[in-house]
């Protein structure tokens, strides 16, 4: 009966790795109290299968191991799937969170990722090889990665896409 449990514990840690995780930004922040102020870390961290899954995570703890090790547990709470079209996104996509705006477009095989710093991050860990990205506003990391985010959620799998006013009517008579 024990070695059942150890199997299942390995499998467990086995099935744990096929996550690769990426701190974006580790932070200080500080609490002002009577007696000065407290210091703890704030760490932004996006976490990917490297296939369709990406999540991003904020978490605060008393030192930084503490805030990566809550941040991926927030980030693999928080995965979203990505529908992938040949190494690229199906369509253009454009999100706002705060004062970051995210313009992703689909790009030609061999193009490669062009975008910076936390986009490129983000789409790297989600298995996303090919795409054109603009950054537009606010250059805010945490504002930047949610906008990401929310863009890559926008997306539509092109099986889904209504092409046709035939495939509309269709569409509307299973409903």
């Amino acid at each position: 009966m024990a070695d059942k449990r150890l199997s299942s514990a390995s499998d467990n840690v086995i099935q744990e790795k096929i996550f690769e995780e990426r701190t974006l930004e580790i932070g200080r922040v500080a609490r002002v109290v009577k007696g000065g102020r407290r210091f703890r870390f704030r760490a932004l961290v996006v976490v990917g299968d490297s296939k369709s899954q990406v999540g991003i995570g904020i978490a605060k703890g008393s030192d930084v191991t503490n805030a990566v090790a809550k941040a991926v547990e927030v980030a693999k709470k928080n995965l979203i799937v990505i529908p992938i079209y040949k190494g690229t996104l199906p369509h253009d996509v454009q999100s706002k969170v705060g004062g970051s705006n995210i313009l992703l477009k689909p790009a030609a095989a061999g193009t490669g990722l062009i975008a910076g710093g936390v986009i490129r991050t983000i789409l790297e860990v989600g298995g996303i090889h090919n795409v054109l990205s603009k950054s537009l506003g606010s250059s805010n990391k945490v504002n930047t990665a949610y906008a990401t985010i929310s863009a890559l959620e926008k997306l539509v799998p092109s099986d889904k896409w209504v092409t046709t006013k035939a495939a509309m009517v269709k569409k509307e008579g299973k409903s």
